[in-house]
C-alpha cells in the first residue's frame, strides 16, 4: 500500500478532493433543489430521485464540459504555440522529447507503439481525442439537464415546454457555457503567464527558482 500511494499520489489526492467536492455539491444541490421546489409549492424529492433531476445533470456537466474543453485545447495549443519564459511551453531553441517519432526499440515502449500501424498512429493522438470525447459527451449531458431542468421549472409555471430544437438557440443554455468556459481559459493564461515570473519550488509546474524569466519549459 505504502509502494501505491507513493507511486500513485497525486492522483489519489486529486480523486479524493474530487470525491469530497462532488459529495458537497450532491449535499447542498439537493438542499437548494428541494428549497427552490418548495418556494414554487411543489413537493420535494428524495436523494435518489435528485440524481435524475435536471438540476443535478446540468450542474454537473456544465463544469466538467469546460474543463475537458481547456485541457484538450490546452495540449494541442502547446504542439504549434509557444510562450517565451513559461514553463507550460517548450523550448524555442532546442528539439524537445515530446516531438521525437517513438521507437519500437525503445526499453519499456507501450503496447500500441510495438504494434504500429494505425494502432500507433491513434496512439499518438489518443489524449487529444480522448479529452474532445469526453469534452462532446459532456456537452450533450449538459444540454440534456439543461434542458430537462428549463422543462421542469416550465412545468411548475404550468407554460409549454420546450425542445431541443428550441432550446438548442435558448441564452440560458449557452451562458451556462460561456461563464465557465471562460474561467477555464483564464486559469490557463494565468498558469502561463505568471510561470514566467513567478516560481514554486519543489512542483512540476514551475520553472527551478533560479532560472531566468526568459528560460522557456520545466
Amino acid at each position: 500500500m505504502k509502494t501505491f500511494l507513493r507511486n500513485n499520489g497525486l492522483s489519489v489526492c486529486f480523486f479524493l478532493l474530487f470525491v469530497g467536492a462532488m459529495g458537497g455539491q450532491i449535499i447542498f444541490g439537493f438542499e437548494e433543489y428541494n428549497k427552490e421546489l418548495m418556494e414554487q409549492g411543489a413537493s420535494s424529492v428524495t436523494l435518489s430521485s435528485y440524481f435524475t433531476t435536471g438540476h443535478f445533470i446540468e450542474s454537473t456537466f456544465e463544469n466538467w464540459e469546460s474543463e475537458f474543453l481547456q485541457m484538450g485545447l490546452l495540449v494541442v495549443m502547446t504542439i504549434f504555440l509557444q510562450q517565451k519564459g513559461s514553463s507550460e511551453s517548450k523550448d524555442f531553441d532546442k528539439e524537445e522529447e515530446v516531438d521525437r517519432e517513438p521507437s519500437a526499440a525503445r526499453k519499456g515502449a507501450p503496447g500500441p507503439v510495438k504494434k504500429g500501424g494505425w494502432i500507433l498512429q491513434f496512439y499518438k493522438h489518443s489524449l487529444t481525442i480522448v479529452l474532445f470525447l469526453l469534452f462532446v459527451i459532456s456537452f450533450v449531458a449538459h444540454f440534456y439537464g439543461s434542458l430537462k431542468d428549463e422543462n421542469e421549472q416550465l412545468s411548475l409555471k404550468g407554460k409549454p415546454l420546450e425542445t431541443a430544437s428550441q432550446y438548442i438557440a435558448d441564452s440560458r443554455f449557452w451562458f451556462e457555457s460561456f461563464q465557465n468556459w471562460q474561467s477555464e481559459f483564464l486559469s490557463i493564461f494565468a498558469i502561463i503567464v505568471l510561470s514566467i515570473y513567478l516560481r514554486q519550488i519543489g512542483s512540476s509546474q514551475s520553472k527551478p527558482v533560479d532560472a531566468p524569466h526568459r528560460e522557456t519549459g520545466e
